[in-house]
């Protein structure tokens, strides 16, 4: 992360008196620069071990690819999740994603700075809305968490069609309602991260991958701030 600028470091300061930090999920005095009190940042439930294609949370005596990615290699080389969508993150989440909680999305992009990918993961690519959900929204979730991380963002990647909503559908429902709706303005480069706020299945990021390998990305990884255990 580069080091900020004398009047920026002032700047927050002057802020910090006239905003003092304050916790989103009890109200208590932030802590560590971050609107999270110590108790609450102590409790986050911060992703461990977990697949190195899917990200799913695997027991300390695992292999380092789930079963299921064994089975079925997905497009990415790698995803990475830098927490568990437990309370508070779930919380958090849907303040940000559906109650235009931007202090909420502004935290979420400060913690999934302290817990980054292995790798190197630029240029970042945030998975798109539609138009349509776009002007409903406001804002897009993972454009926004693109926007406050300190890399490089490519914003080649749109969606092809209005899908339904993700939530209340299975694994393969997921997969049928997102198969063949995203595609590329631009020739990608050689290697991207796919950004988005929650990964569940996996199918969104599987399908963009799978739009950008195809495009010419020869090395596609995801990052998603939190997983669905």
């Amino acid at each position: 992360m580069p080091a900020l600028s004398t009047p920026t470091r002032l700047l927050q300061a002057a802020l910090r008196v006239l905003l003092p930090l304050r916790c989103l999920v009890c109200g208590e005095p932030g802590h560590d620069e971050l609107d999270l009190c110590s108790a609450c940042l102590a409790d986050l439930p911060w992703a461990g071990r977990a697949c190195l294609r899917c990200a799913l949370p695997l027991p300390d005596n695992a292999l380092i690819v789930c079963g299921t990615c064994r089975d079925e290699v997905p497009p990415q080389a790698a995803t990475h999740a830098s927490l568990l969508y437990l309370p508070p993150v779930d919380q958090l989440l849907v303040r940000y994603k559906f109650h235009q909680d931007l202090a909420a999305g502004r935290l979420l992009a400060q913690l999934m700075q302290r817990a980054p990918p292995p790798w190197s993961c630029a240029p970042l690519v945030p998975v798109p809305l539609h138009n349509q959900r776009l002007r409903q929204r406001g804002y897009n979730q993972a454009g926004e968490l693109c926007r406050l991380l300190p890399m490089p963002v490519w914003q080649g990647v749109y969606r092809r069609r209005h899908t339904a909503p993700q939530s209340e559908r299975s694994a393969e429902q997921r997969r049928d309602n997102l198969f063949d709706a995203f595609g590329t303005r631009l020739s990608p480069p050689t290697r991207l991260t796919v950004v988005d706020d929650v990964m569940t299945t996996g199918s969104t990021v599987m399908e963009i991958a799978e739009t950008l390998r195809l495009a010419g990305a020869r090395d596609v990884r995801a990052w998603v701030c939190a997983r669905v255990p």
